[in-house]
């Protein structure tokens, strides 16, 4: 992930006066782009077991609730639907649905 990104995101939860030094933004940088590779390559492995050759959503949400990072699941669910809809392009009628794990626990 390019640092400019990082540090945009830094400063928008950091108060204005803080310093960011270049050791933290180089372990910052490094920890979002391990994080990003499991889950992208837990939802290509879902992807894969169903035989399919692009990752979707739903791989993704599945990807990042058998990492058990179930906190982020639901919200990533709702915003992503949310997202859908706001633009009929983007297939608004295809909702996404919870992985079947998180479900039964939801209920």
């Amino acid at each position: 992930m390019p640092m400019t990104y990082i540090v945009r995101v830094l400063r928008r939860v950091l108060p204005p006066h803080a310093k960011i030094s270049d050791d933290a933004k180089k372990t910052i940088q490094e920890c979002v782009s391990k994080f990003i590779f499991f889950v992208t390559s837990e939802a290509n492995e879902t992807a894969h077991r169903e035989y399919k050759t692009p990752i979707y959503p739903e791989d993704v949400t599945a990807g990042m609730a058998s990492l058990e990072f179930n906190d982020y699941v639901e919200p990533l669910t709702v915003f992503l639907n949310k997202y859908r809809a706001e633009d009929p392009k983007r297939t608004a009628s295809v909702q996404v649905q919870l992985p079947m794990a998180m479900r039964s626990a939801a209920q």
